[in-house]
């Protein structure tokens, strides 16, 4: 791990309660590094891990990063003050958007592996960036690997189906804003857990997938709750 402390942190007023995952939406490591360690930038997030498996940190953990800006999830807003930002390099849909490599993956499940060590996060709260924002954000995107980690013992992830009857029920119950667009939700939420369908249009598939979700996070919780 390479130390680039940023200037842009601040005290948290609470424990770490949810780790949020970014793309860089930038062309290379030193750009992406060089913004979030720019005062005048005013962002920031705990970690950069660059496509090589290099994992660099710029903010400590039991301080405050500026990664998640305008966010919800499951009633919280504003989710800096009780989050872990990791910022995973990939141009982004921007700039020519791109599988992640094995290297990075295994980097970002190892590390991903210690901050869960030392914080209470349920898999509930591993979020994407865009489940947080999905009316400004995409990251990180279709092609990310959250099977993978979910396989790790990081978030959740089912290939099931469920019944469903409350779609935008099931939505809100597994966290997201649904004052938000309908589109930007929807699409979201297929980004996630249905990559192979971005019509942001609920179907069959997605409020399906949507139903076996909520379920899977009510197994979850109970037994997190013990």
């Amino acid at each position: 791990m390479i130390f680039v402390p940023s200037p842009n942190i601040d005290e948290r007023e609470g424990p770490v309660e949810f780790l949020v995952m970014h793309y860089t939406g930038m062309q290379d490591a030193a750009s992406a590094i060089a913004l979030l360690c720019s005062p005048a930038a005013k962002v920031s997030a705990h970690y950069v891990v660059d496509e090589d498996g290099t994992i660099y940190c710029l903010v400590p953990e039991q301080k405050r990063a500026w990664h998640a800006g305008i966010s919800y999830w499951r009633g919280r807003r504003l989710l800096n003050d009780a989050s872990i930002g990791i910022e995973i390099v990939n141009p982004g849909h921007e700039w020519g958007y791109r599988a992640f490599p094995e290297a990075q993956m295994a980097a970002v499940e190892a590390l991903s592996l210690g901050i869960l060590s030392r914080h209470a996060i349920p898999a509930r709260n591993v979020v994407a960036h865009s489940d947080i924002a999905p009316n400004r954000k995409q990251d990180p995107g279709e092609l990310f690997d959250w099977r993978r980690l979910a396989a790790a013992g990081i978030g959740l992830w089912t290939e099931g189906l469920g019944d469903s009857t409350d779609f935008w029920g099931d939505l809100a119950a597994i966290g997201y804003d649904v004052s938000l667009p309908p589109g930007d939700v929807i699409r979201a939420f297929q980004r996630r857990f249905l990559p192979q369908n971005l019509s942001g249009v609920e179907d069959e598939a997605t409020a399906r997938r949507a139903a076996a979700i909520r379920c899977l996070l009510e197994r979850d919780e109970q037994s997190y709750t013990g």
